[in-house]
């Protein structure tokens, strides 16, 4: 092959606009005209356009590396290409894959799945890579999680060392080039084998895949390119959150590697326990203790709500357990103006310590006032022990 590679479009005769399935099918074209086994007068020259024609196929076949080649041209895959010893064409192929059976295989994807693609791989310096994320777990107090409330923690994480910029060398000095990946971080070696050559990728020993090597390290950061701070976050809490939700702040998480961008925080939402409230989605439930004279007359009473204290109306001959609901008093919805209720269960209080006079009273009532008309649920009870015993 010359020294200046040809345009790969112009290999496989092709424009930069073609399809995938245009690529293909130019490509097995042109492997039924060049393959060395259809080539016996000239099994050389046939080999070496059948080289140049797979090397053009493997590149723009792939969307990532064919993006690249359109922008960096030949240059992206410096090293590349299938002149290495041993990468011939010559035996071990099958010709159905070239010239049909369902279209499903060609040469170049035999290659990649059994030789690891025939052809050494282009050196690329590893890329940004995006921090790791955080957790974070926060207790708030019921009110906090209902109305809200905007605050600041302060999160132990991994930033950049300002003092190098990340790159863990001293100031004014710069990371040098691993010598034995040459930047990319990986070590490849190769094996032959009978049915090929078999490439293996590992990370470097050496740089620890890093791609560099730093002779004198930052006195900051001792070469890592990070240190560690305890950074305060504001945090937004929204109204209406609940138990084991969680919060997403952008960019509060570890510092990324080479330029890469920081990873994110995530808050978990814990809600501490309320001595009178407990929640059920966007309710409120709480028990309230009344007097067996307000239960039995009646009565107007404060009742507790996350709002503040409000007028309740106990009617009159309410039961113990009873439950009353009070509207709009509960947690605001997450999103949106709704909120839900408050449902108060009254518990009635039996009275202790009477006096005399109080006993003979209440005994008064009992005897004149407390028959089966004015008590149904006590007629009730009767009537199913006057059953039981009959």
């Amino acid at each position: 092959m010359a020294d200046k590679k040809r345009d790969y479009y112009d290999v496989l005769g092709i424009t930069k606009n073609a399809t995938d399935d245009e690529i293909k099918k130019a490509y097995r074209k042109l492997a039924r005209k060049y393959h060395p086994d259809l080539n016996r007068d000239d099994p050389k020259t046939a080999e070496a356009k059948m080289k140049e024609i797979n090397e053009a196929y493997d590149i723009l076949k792939d969307k990532d590396k064919r993006a690249q080649y359109d922008q960096f041209g030949h240059a992206a895959f410096s090293g590349g290409g299938y002149g290495q010893e041993g990468g011939g064409f010559t035996g071990g192929i099958n010709m159905n894959d070239i010239f049909g059976g369902g279209g499903a295989f060609d040469m170049g994807d035999i290659f990649e799945q059994f030789f690891g693609g025939g052809h050494t791989r282009s050196r690329q310096k590893p890329g940004p890579q995006k921090g790791a994320d955080l957790r974070y777990d926060l207790r708030i107090t019921f009110e906090e999680a209902a109305f809200g409330k905007e605050m600041n923690i302060k999160v132990p994480r991994m930033e950049t060392c300002e003092e190098c910029g990340g790159t863990g060398a001293k100031k004014g000095t710069t990371p040098d080039e691993c010598p034995d990946c040459h930047g990319t971080g990986m070590r490849q070696t190769t094996t032959r084998t009978p049915f090929g050559v078999i490439s293996n990728a590992r990370p470097c020993e050496r740089c620890h895949g890093t791609g560099q090597i730093i002779k004198d390290p930052c006195g900051h950061c001792h070469g890592n390119g990070k240190v560690r701070v305890e950074r305060e976050i504001k945090l937004n809490i929204p109204r209406g959150v609940d138990e084991g939700q969680r919060l997403r702040v952008s960019g509060g998480g570890q510092a990324g590697d080479r330029g890469g961008q920081p990873g994110d925080l995530y808050v978990y939402i814990g809600i501490k326990p309320h001595k009178i409230f407990t929640r059920q989605d966007m309710n409120v439930y709480c028990e309230v203790p009344i007097s067996f004279v307000q239960a039995a007359l009646g009565a107007k009473i404060d009742a507790p709500t996350i709002d503040g204290k409000v007028d309740l109306i106990i009617p009159e001959g309410t039961q113990s357990g009873a439950v009353l609901r009070i509207r709009g008093k509960g947690i605001p919805a997450l999103r949106g103006n709704e909120r839900g209720d408050e449902f108060v269960k009254i518990k009635v209080l039996t009275p202790k310590n009477l006096s005399n006079r109080q006993k003979k009273l209440l005994r008064e009532f009992e005897d004149g006032g407390s028959d089966s008309t004015n008590n149904p649920e006590k007629k009730s009870f009767f009537d199913k022990l006057k059953d039981l015993f009959d």
